[in-house]
């Protein structure tokens, strides 16, 4: 009776939390969805050699577990991640949310418990999602709400592959599988631009690697092409960031801010149709030409493309070989937390100069 009265009280004090809190409501249905995503999961040997799906599909599975495989030989955890499929049932996963004040480059984070702090936050509940989006709008934030196709749980969960993450395109999906793999073998807490950063090194750098062991030159040099585009797209984000960091610290008045952004909007506009476009190989500029300037997308860009040139150099410093790369950034990574991943980094790169 004793035991009956607890669990009543904790689901009672449970209903009345759910309630009252949001993030009690945000958890609850990140955990449903978690479940149903490993409740519907499907082994991907089973699937490659099922012959009810298209030939295509199949390809790319079997593509899938070859990745996984040299992902091992590499050195990467790769521990359960991407051996079983799971259809979600829907053409988004789920939705991403930035924001930053419009008058800085400054992202409102989330903290979360292992993971520490990060400047996003995921809702597979769209209108919970637009919910939190228009809260922040409403404070006057920039905002930038978006799809995500795939997310890591660290190695926490056997993560599928899933539906939303098949891409049609052998480079991106290789890129894809290494990148996630990546988060299970080097993560820094509190430290969000540079565990992606580091993962997309990985992503393209052994992606090139994979096609050269199969002696597929045009793959292996898309793949390079496309990550040399992320280091040139991330060096004119810093300039437009600094740019605007700079014209930000004058403290302009409403009426001077959005006459000011839009100004720095028209001067990035120019380099990118000009000598950022010519050097892209891989990337058409003209999408991303046209978007004005929103400081909560560029917290976004920063998550993903920050100082790839140092980790580009401290791959080549490798000898151009990934798996040490990796297993040296692991070593010189233990213990580190928050900003100190960087200037670990930066130190590590300036005795390669």
């Amino acid at each position: 009776m004793g035991i009956l009265i607890v669990a009543l009280a904790l689901f009672f004090g449970y209903g009345t939390a759910y309630l009252a809190s949001d993030d009690i409501r945000y958890l609850t249905r990140a955990g449903i969805e978690q479940t149903r995503i490993l409740e519907r999961r499907r082994p991907l040997e089973q699937l490659v050699n099922d012959s009810s799906l298209p030939a295509i599909d199949r390809g790319y599975i079997r593509l899938v577990l070859q990745v996984r495989q040299r992902a091992a030989d590499l050195g990467l955890e790769a521990k359960e991640t991407y051996t079983t499929y799971t259809d979600v049932g829907r053409d988004t996963l789920l939705l991403s949310l930035t924001g930053s004040k419009r008058d800085c480059i400054c992202p409102v984070t989330w903290k979360y418990p292992i993971v520490g702090r990060v400047p996003y936050k995921g809702f597979f509940d769209a209108s919970m999602g637009r919910r939190e989006a228009g809260k922040l709008a409403a404070k006057g934030f920039d905002v930038w709400l978006r799809p995500a196709a795939a997310y890591s749980t660290l190695g926490w969960f056997n993560d599928p592959l899933l539906s939303t993450a098949m891409v049609r395109d052998s480079v991106e999906l290789a890129a894809l599988v290494f990148h996630e793999i990546a988060h299970n073998t080097l993560y820094v807490k509190s430290a969000t631009p540079f565990n992606e950063s580091f993962a997309q090194l990985v992503g393209y750098r052994a992606t090139e690697a994979f096609y050269r062991s199969r002696d597929d030159t045009v793959l292996a040099n898309r793949a390079r092409d496309r990550w040399q585009d992320e280091i040139v797209l991330a060096g004119y984000y810093k300039r437009l960031i600094d740019t605007l960091t700079t014209f930000y610290r004058t403290q302009p008045t409403a009426d001077a801010l959005e006459a000011g952004r839009r100004e720095i909007g028209q001067w990035s506009k120019a380099e990118l149709e000009g000598p950022v476009g010519r050097l892209l190989r891989t990337y058409r500029v003209a999408r991303l030409a046209e978007r004005p300037i929103n400081n909560a997308q560029l917290v976004g860009v920063l998550l993903y493309r920050t100082h790839l040139d140092w980790f580009d150099r401290y791959f080549l410093a490798q000898d151009g070989d990934i798996k040490r790369a990796v297993a040296s950034l692991r070593t010189l990574m233990a213990g580190s937390e928050g900003d100190s991943a960087f200037a670990r980094l930066d130190r590590a790169i300036g005795g390669f100069r």
